[in-house]
């Protein structure tokens, strides 16, 4: 059976996923609509600098023949990781997105891949801003928190991009658009302690989101107004999410990670290297997709012990 976006579209939900699929035409709608934020100064200069200076908005060069862009949303749960700590047995929260994207998207481009490519067609994976993009495809709706909501996923979902061959029929562009409960419910605003949810404006004041903040490498100190207590992850913030009542059924989707013991506890509150680590301690940080966080873990596990009042002594 020739490929077709149906049919790609229905692989995709029997593997537990949902697309949408938009004409290749689109990206210069994408890269305008960044350009005019930054234009109109709506987004902070460091965020700007860190986050949104790695899109390539064009396809790769040895892929003349893209005719369509595919986004596809995996659901992805909260991550816990016990953390032992003296005698007591502390929750190391990760919110979905942070773990095991290179696997869950090798996994999507791949399936992708063997279906179009009896048909002559090709993928290849996209560095493009994918939230706006799952949003202005029809696939995600914002909430009142800036973060995206796919039907039967809630936010525990992560966002992968493609580039492909496969021509479409139409697509459902459309501008962004929030849930309809966001308009009357503001839980996630009261919620959010550091008042990164504004009442002024949709986007969400990310100079302020404690995400924004604990993404940093162990050198550079928290900004003295981010009081103590706030901190409950290893990485990120789920205060938000889980306050937000669209999340109730996704709120028990967690996966119980591997723990760490005092003795390995300390060994990364101290920043020791992965080479240096014991080969159980090095390990289990490969086999959870931890190492591209080691830089950050020393001051977050740090800040986390502090809030849980267990200060290393």
């Amino acid at each position: 059976m020739p490929a077709t976006w149906q049919t790609v579209r229905q692989l995709l939900n029997q593997e537990g996923h949902r697309g949408s699929i938009v004409s290749i035409e689109r990206l210069g709608e994408l890269k305008d609509e960044i350009e005019t934020r930054r234009r109109e100064k709506e987004l902070d200069e460091e965020l700007d600098r860190e986050y949104l200076s790695g899109f390539l908005f064009q396809p790769p060069e040895d892929f003349p023949q893209t005719r369509s862009i595919i986004v596809v949303a995996t659901r992805d749960p909260l991550a816990r990781f016990p953390l032992l700590w003296k005698g007591q047995e502390l929750a190391g929260l990760v919110p979905p997105t942070y773990l095991h994207g290179r696997r869950i998207n090798g996994r999507i481009e791949a399936l992708l891949g063997e279906h179009l490519r009896a048909s002559g067609h090709r993928v290849a994976s996209a560095r493009l801003p994918r939230k706006l993009l799952a949003v202005r495809s029809g696939l995600a709706r914002y909430g009142r928190n800036n973060i995206t909501y796919v039907e039967g996923m809630g936010s525990f979902h992560r966002l992968a991009a493609f580039f492909s061959s496969l021509p479409y029929e139409s697509d459902d562009w459309r501008l962004p658009e929030m849930l309809e409960r966001c308009r009357v419910c503001s839980a996630c605003r009261r919620a959010c302690p550091t008042g990164a949810i504004g009442e002024d404006r949709f986007l969400l004041y990310a100079e302020r989101c404690l995400v924004f903040h604990n993404e940093k490498p162990a050198r550079v100190p928290f900004p003295q107004w981010i009081q103590p207590d706030w901190h409950h992850c290893l990485v990120g913030c789920m205060i938000c999410q889980q306050a937000c009542p669209e999340n109730r059924e996704m709120l028990d989707f967690i996966c119980e990670e591997t723990a760490f013991s005092e003795d390995e506890i300390r060994l990364l509150l101290d920043g020791v290297g992965l080479d240096d680590l014991p080969a159980e301690t090095a390990g289990k940080l490969r086999s959870a997709d931890l190492v591209d966080l080691l830089d950050v873990l020393p001051r977050n596990l740090r800040a986390l012990l502090d809030a849980e009042g267990q200060e290393d002594s």
